[in-house]
């Protein structure tokens, strides 16, 4: 990848803080902004470590990153969402398969990708070469929290860029696999790795985080060891590794309802869905959430209020809810009777996603793992070893949004449950970015959708169009990446 530092200056940026809150206080907003420091001075003090910590975070949660986009792209290229604008810049060749290794999306999300890859590479580096600055727990604690944000980014690249792990067990071609910090362009002639080493990578570095990170950190606004431990659950479901999901899980999901982490932060569901997607929520079902503010949303076109949320609120609406896809579907009830389906609004003939809500500049906070995923995770993982666990784990789900909802007898029988815990995950988890890696780690099609800015075809399991072409940049400035 190209790297865009000049070889001749090496500088590292001090972010303003940023992330780390649980509210918008004035004086949180009333922040410095960014300055340049020469490498040498970046890791002189602790303030100063601290400060490129959290410009590891800022690089993840860019807009065109998890941000907003990297979720919006996995949503809409599912056939949960209808494209209503005829703009191409909000992603119009996305829903409908036609992006090539040039298109804007495919560039822009790769570069924000390996930009954030490489904001951690350069806080590993720095602090132990640093490390007598701090005390021997923080520094663990601060390399652990950079390697949890490595981790999620290289699944994320894996996600669009790869075909999935069922093809093949991972033997197809991954991504390159940049562990080295890259301060200047030599560095940039990179094979790609497979699909497997890529995900070996990743579980190391999330097994090697997991002892050294926070026991209980304020609010979920930096990962915590339980945010690294639910993290593996995802990584471990899309390599249909289901006994690992299940060895991963019970460290922080108890045996039997109400459901809830006995180590660490307290994380459980929330009594009300609703106060999930209050804007900037940090309570304990958030394992791992962005925060924005006025002075640090995800930027122009990036956001996901922007996307889903209706005129009036001050939403673009460029995409509705389908009729086909999983918000017809009989499971998904009225909103007296879901509050999930309270999470959307009518205007006119179309529906939209309302869990994202606030107005310009667009500073609802960005869920990355929520405890809900977790038990939907541990439910899947279960439907074969244990099917009890896993009915009484759907059913937290679906009654803390749904009280009085009774499973019919034939959903739970054991040739149904998976795909009735599938269901719901995609009735939990609309609007969150994991539509499109469920199809593909499932080894499922993309089926054919239309509305009034034309139509997507259908794309069969890993057939031209599944999995996007890696970068034009990457090519271009790589001499030993191949394309797909």
């Amino acid at each position: 990848m190209k790297i865009n530092i000049n070889n001749k200056i090496k500088y590292l940026f001090i972010v303003a803080p940023l992330l780390f809150t649980t509210s918008c206080k004035k004086d949180f907003l009333n922040t410095a902004p960014k300055t340049l420091l020469p490498t040498e001075e970046a890791f002189a003090s602790p303030d100063r470590i601290l400060s490129e910590l959290r410009g590891v975070y800022a690089g993840v949660k860019n807009g065109n990153f998890y941000g907003g986009r990297y979720l919006i792209y996995n949503d809409i290229r599912g056939e949960d969402f209808i494209v209503n604008k005829p703009n191409g810049v909000t992603n119009l060749e996305t829903w409908r398969f036609n992006v090539t290794s040039n298109t804007s999306e495919v560039t822009g999300l790769w570069g924000a990708m390996y930009t954030a890859i490489n904001r951690a590479n350069l806080v590993m580096e720095g602090i132990t070469a640093n490390a007598a600055i701090l005390s021997p727990a923080v520094a663990k604690q601060y390399i652990a929290e950079a390697k949890v944000m490595r981790a999620l980014s290289y699944y994320s690249l894996l996600q669009l860029y790869a075909k999935p792990y069922i093809t093949d067990n991972g033997s197809s071609l991954g991504v390159p696999l940049r562990l080295k910090a890259e301060k200047d362009l030599t560095g940039n002639d990179l094979k790609r790795s497979t699909v497997a080493e890529v995900y070996t990578q990743i579980l190391k570095d999330l097994d090697e985080a997991e002892p050294d990170l926070s026991l209980a950190l304020v609010g979920a606004t930096r990962a915590s060891r339980n945010t690294a431990i639910a993290l593996k659950t995802r990584v471990y479901l899309s390599m249909g590794n289901l006994s690992s999901v299940v060895t991963e899980a019970n460290k922080i999901v108890s045996a039997t309802a109400p459901f809830a982490a006995s180590t660490g932060v307290a994380n459980k569901l929330e009594t009300n869905i609703a106060t999930v997607f209050s804007g900037n929520y940090v309570g304990p079902e958030a394992l791992l959430t962005f925060p924005m503010s006025d002075l640090d949303a995800p930027g122009t076109q990036n956001q996901l209020a922007y996307y889903y949320n209706i005129e009036s609120a001050g939403g673009n609406q460029e995409y509705f809810l389908n009729t086909a896809g999983i918000f017809g579907n009989a499971a998904f009830a009225a909103a007296s009777v879901d509050a999930r389906k309270g999470l959307t609004t009518a205007v006119g003939a179309n529906t939209y996603l309302t869990k994202f809500k606030k107005p310009s500049p667009y500073t609802d906070y960005v869920p990355v793992i929520r405890y809900a995923e977790v038990l939907l995770n541990l439910a899947e993982a279960t439907v074969v070893s244990d099917p009890a666990r896993s009915i009484s784990l759907l059913t937290a789900v679906r009654q803390r949004s749904n009280p009085t909802y009774v499973f019919p007898a034939n959903d739970l029988l054991p040739a149904n449950l998976k795909n009735t815990i599938l269901a719901e995950r995609r009735i939990e988890l609309l609007g969150e970015g994991f539509r499109s890696p469920d199809v593909m780690r499932l080894g499922a099609n993309f089926v054919a959708k239309s509305g009034p800015q034309g139509t997507a075809p259908a794309i069969p399991f890993n057939t031209a169009g599944y999995i996007w072409p890696i970068s034009a940049t990457e090519i271009q400035n790589n001499k030993l990446a191949v394309p797909n």
